[in-house]
């Protein structure tokens, strides 16, 4: 009881003083009582993380109830001085207490003999005393400095290191001997090599640098008798992070292989799906290991290329708002999902955000009063509030589909329409009362219908069932630090469908490249087409006889105000987001 107490002193503080009103006092007390009893959450951080009221404004308060002094109040930029002085205090103190220091999102400031002063954004944490406490200071003090300068000060001074890659600086390589010819795989001759701590260094080591640089997919590719390329997704292109010499790739792969739940390291003949977790930063990161035979020069050998995709859960969006749709595509996809019943079909190929667009749209939806149940194969990311069902030996996409009309859900997410049985069942449950979510592979929204109607799909039920087809794809965005107002080649601008009148009044971008991005882009945004099922177009489609009419049901909808996917993207460029280069390479002609 008293921890609330407290709380509610505080609370009624920050009230009495027109920081909050009685009503988020209430919101925030209630918020706290359902919080678990591990967490270690207060008031202030309830104030500003689940009610969005202004960070500083209420840590200033606090901080000043518990009579913290503040630094640099009015300044918006830390001096190189205060920097250079911070680095040498991070450089005096033990590294381990300096990075849970940085967790806690706090930076040493002065350093006397015996004495230390901590900047914190948050100075009533109980945890930086306990942290403070293993260094051996007589005095210390904590004051309070706002979280943006905090962070300001640690992109300049604290550098995340990663311990497998500083370890691998210091390994010395030993040259594989690989004169033998041999038959088999010498299993011992591998465990030698794995043993040498290197390889464990180097997997751990590119397992945490993906995470830390945003990247999707990591790529272990054999390319010679003792070399392979580890290659990184960034923003959707593949680049290469580093090349292992003289170590067989055999055994890199059995080091992968040997973390990797679900595969066996002595198969070397089949494909192979499994998974590894790890607690990167504070945070649990899964990984989806993806392993494939393939052909190398030496028939002999039995090489395996392995791509890894990072599952972060904080790159998930909850938010359509955060999602970034275009106005009349925004509108469109939030009365389809708020129908309480229909299908929703998203579209594009492989890496085009269709999962993240479906998330977004199921966490709009979900509350305790509805069930979720979701069938995907894999499962990408855990959404809280739904069902997600495990696919496996025993449980078939096909088995777990037919399961769900028995499970009374009340909405659905398919995975993916694979075939007319999967089609069916959506088109089933669409029909029955149920809103439903799902995924095909085309390059437009109109094609989505010919595909259902080619894999045996009737008219009337597409017409009936569909609330909405959206069609996407990810483009990279430019740096706004480096990017760069030039004049394109009125060509090429006509080249995506703008016109003479758009190109005189548009200013258009190019990339740069900068110590930020690297290559002038940084990041991806997606654009869209998303068609709305009017009762114009059901009827075009229940009229359609032999052959869907896409052409005429595309210029009805982008007569009610739809864009096309090279509309969307030159939208895009208007507001100085992507370039032309970057629309063209992405879609096809409309």
């Amino acid at each position: 009881m008293g921890k609330v107490n407290t709380r509610r002193h505080i609370g009624d503080i920050l009230v009495n003083r027109g920081i909050i009103s009685e009503e988020q006092l209430h919101e925030a007390l209630a918020i706290l009582r359902e919080e678990p009893e591990s967490s270690n959450r207060r008031i202030g951080q309830i104030l500003y993380q689940d009610l969005g009221i202004d960070r500083h404004k209420v840590m200033k308060e606090v901080a000043s109830i518990y009579a913290f002094d503040e630094v640099f109040p009015e300044k918006d930029e830390i001096e190189g001085q205060v920097i250079e002085n911070i680095k040498k205090h991070i450089d005096d103190l033990p590294t381990e207490v300096v990075d849970e220091l940085v967790h806690q999102k706090a930076v040493p400031l002065k350093k006397g003999k015996n004495t230390l002063t901590i900047a914190a954004a948050d100075p009533s944490d109980p945890m930086l005393t306990s942290i403070i406490s293993k260094l051996n200071f007589r005095q210390h003090e904590i004051v309070y400095c706002r979280y943006e300068l905090v962070e300001q000060i640690l992109t300049q001074v604290y550098e995340q290191k990663n311990e497998f890659l500083d370890l691998l600086e210091e390994i010395e390589y030993e040259e594989p001997d690989l004169e033998e010819d041999e038959e088999q795989i010498n299993e011992e001759e591998i465990d030698a090599e794995i043993n040498q701590s290197m390889l464990n260094s180097l997997v751990e080591g590119f397992l945490v640098e993906g995470v830390r640089k945003g990247v999707s997919d990591i790529h272990i590719v054999p390319c010679g008798p003792a070399s392979t390329d580890i290659r990184f997704r960034i923003d959707g292109k593949l680049e290469l992070w580093h090349q292992q010499n003289n170590v067989k790739p055999e055994a890199i792969s059995a080091v992968v292989k040997d973390k990797t739940r679900n595969v066996d390291r002595f198969e070397r003949d089949a494909s192979q799906d499994g998974f590894i977790q790890r607690i990167v930063d504070n945070h649990s990161i899964r990984y989806r290991v993806s392993i494939m035979p393939m052909v190398g020069e030496q028939f002999d050998r039995k090489f395996e290329s392995i791509v890894i995709r990072i599952l972060d859960d904080r790159e998930v969006i909850t938010d359509l708002n955060v999602l970034g749709l275009q106005e009349k595509a925004k509108d469109d996809f939030v009365k389809a999902i708020e129908k309480p019943s229909g299908i929703v079909i998203v579209t594009g190929p492989t890496g085009s955000g269709k999962s993240t667009t479906l998330v977004a749209a199921l966490y709009y939806v979900i509350d305790p009063s509805v069930n979720v149940l979701t069938v995907e194969d894999p499962v990408e990311y855990l959404i809280e509030g739904a069902r997600q069902l495990k696919i496996g030996n025993h449980m078939s996409f096909d088995l777990a589909m037919r399961g769900i009309l028995r499970h009374d859900p009340d909405i659905v997410l398919v995975g993916e329409i694979r075939d007319l049985k999967t089609a069916e069942i959506a088109i089933k449950l669409a029909n029955t009362g149920h809103l439903t979510f799902s995924t095909l592979h085309t390059n437009d929204a109109p094609s989505a219908i010919s595909r259902l109607y080619k894999m045996g799909v009737e008219t009337f039920l597409i017409a009936n069932a569909v609330n909405l087809i959206m069609a996407q794809r990810l483009v990279r965005t430019l740096c706004d630090e480096c990017k760069e107002e030039y004049e394109p080649h009125i060509e090429s601008a006509k080249g995506i469908g703008f016109t003479e009148e758009e190109y005189e009044e548009t200013t258009f971008y190019r990339p740069v490249g900068c110590d930020r991005c690297g290559n002038g882009y940084k990041g991806r945004t997606a654009i869209m087409e998303a068609l709305y099922f009017d009762k114009e177009i059901r009827k075009m489609i229940l009229e359609s006889g032999d052959e869907i009419d896409e052409v005429a049901i595309k210029e009805h909808a982008m007569s009610q105000g739809m864009l096309s996917l090279r509309g969307s993207g030159r939208e895009r460029i208007k507001n100085g987001m992507t370039t032309i280069d970057e629309i063209a390479a992405i879609t096809i002609e409309d």
